[in-house]
């Protein structure tokens, strides 16, 4: 079960490195569909808020995948890196979701219909499960 969660965990890179055009780039990011497309329907807000997820998820989004390396080398250090990138994970899906969905509740426009279900269905999700996924595996290795 490590092993496959550590392949799973390491696949997390893509994203990881989605967020790193937006952050050099982030018109470029947008035509790429890393990023919603500016226009009637996103509010210059959220692509702002945006920019700044995107620099603190570099900062923060790096630890799960580098707990994917360690369990696939069986590394001591892997619980810890499991509990605390899972940790983030599972805090930065959630906190996402809550913020985009309150946006939108409040009228402010947050991107097409089918990019707010992307982003709640597939990539907030996602890391929720995967935040999950994390700190189940560091306690029960601890544990």
């Amino acid at each position: 079960m490590r092993i496959v969660l550590g392949i799973v965990f390491m696949l997390w890179w893509p994203i990881y490195l989605g967020q790193l055009v937006s952050v050099v780039n982030f018109p470029l990011a947008q035509r790429l569909g890393l990023q919603e497309k500016p226009g009637p329907t996103i509010d210059p807000l959220v692509s702002r808020l945006e920019i700044g997820t995107a620099r603190w998820d570099l900062v923060s989004l790096w630890v799960l995948p580098v707990a994917g390396i360690l369990m696939l080398v069986d590394h001591s250090w892997w619980p810890a890196f499991a509990l605390v990138g899972g940790g983030v994970c599972f805090d930065a899906g959630g906190r996402e979701a809550v913020k985009l969905s309150g946006l939108r509740n409040h009228g402010v426009p947050v991107g097409t219909a089918k990019e707010f279900r992307v982003a709640m269905g597939g990539i907030y999700t996602v890391l929720v499960i995967l935040g999950g996924l994390g700190i189940g595996a560091g306690l029960v290795e601890i544990l």
